[in-house]
């Protein structure tokens, strides 16, 4: 029985976290996968699953030709020598090929990308549990043809895949999710240590609100976590910082003047740099309070 992506070569860039389960799942899904990392190990682990890795970034866009090649990055300057830097992929870059960064990049960036290579931005959410399900939210933005080109293989990564609009509309839906995560797990973390200092059972008082107006997937998941002082990193404080940053520059650009969100960002620099706990997952944020 033939599977959703047999015959597409498909290269895969950055084998973090997210991008290690992403390329697994197009792996799955029958696509030959050709994968580079800067460090050796995870690009050897894909190896062992079946992959091909390339000896160099141009050399993967070579192979890939007029395909498509994904990128799962984690900073805008990290992907834009990836793509672009002297030995990046568009010394190898086909005109007809296709990337999509899955990773958060700033949005003036990302339009900047599209003008010269097609460029389809496709941000996620759902966090590592969502990535290796396969579940995570997709917010992708580009033209219609090359979301269409991308569709296949965002379906083999997630469940929720809305297309936003041109180029930078995914980034843009992105930072709106990441605003209302960070001051969310803030939130929580408040309302969990309070309950705390007033000697009421915190893992008590989030089963309660579980059930009530408050309930939300941090509170779920994140508040868990808290409860448990379990602050091992999968989504780590140092990204929700680079997130924040971003967001109130998106903010500036746009003329939203938002105190709660010059509030968030001192508090994530506070955590990951006077704190020194940038390593920790993002709920770790509850640390602040104890």
């Amino acid at each position: 029985m033939s599977k959703p992506l047999s015959g597409q070569k498909i290269g895969f860039v950055g084998l973090g976290n997210m991008g290690r389960a992403n390329a697994r799942h197009l792996h799955e899904n029958g696509a030959e996968v050709i994968v580079w990392n800067r460090s050796p190990g995870p690009a050897e682990e894909a190896v062992k699953l079946g992959m091909r890795r390339a000896a160099s970034l141009p050399d993967l866009a070579r192979e890939i030709g007029p395909g498509i090649i994904c990128i799962n990055l984690t900073m805008t300057d990290v992907v834009e020598q990836v793509v672009f830097g002297p030995g990046g992929l568009i010394e190898g870059l086909h005109p007809d090929a296709l990337i999509i960064d899955f990773g958060t990049t700033g949005v003036p960036q990302t339009k900047e990308f599209a003008k010269k290579v097609h460029w389809v931005d496709a941000p996620v959410s759902g966090g590592q549990v969502g990535a290796e399900a396969a579940t995570l939210t997709i917010m992708a933005g580009g033209t219609e043809a090359d979301f269409q080109r991308a569709l296949p293989v965002f379906q083999a990564c997630g469940k929720n895949i809305t297309h936003m609009g041109p180029s930078g509309s995914g980034q843009v839906a992105k930072l709106a999710n990441q605003l209302i995560v960070a001051q969310t797990i803030d939130a929580v973390a408040q309302a969990l240590r309070m309950a705390e200092l007033s000697g009421v059972d915190p893992a008590l008082v989030r089963k309660a609100l579980l059930g009530g107006f408050a309930e939300s997937r941090i509170l779920d998941l994140h508040g868990s976590r808290m409860v448990r002082r379990d602050f091992a990193p999968g989504g780590r404080a140092t990204l929700q910082l680079k997130d924040v940053r971003l967001m109130c520059e998106l903010a500036d650009s746009v003329g939203l003047d938002s105190p709660t969100l010059r509030n968030s960002l001192a508090q994530w620099e506070k955590f990951v740099h006077e704190k020194g706990l940038g390593d920790l997952d993002h709920s770790g944020l509850f640390r602040l309070y104890e």
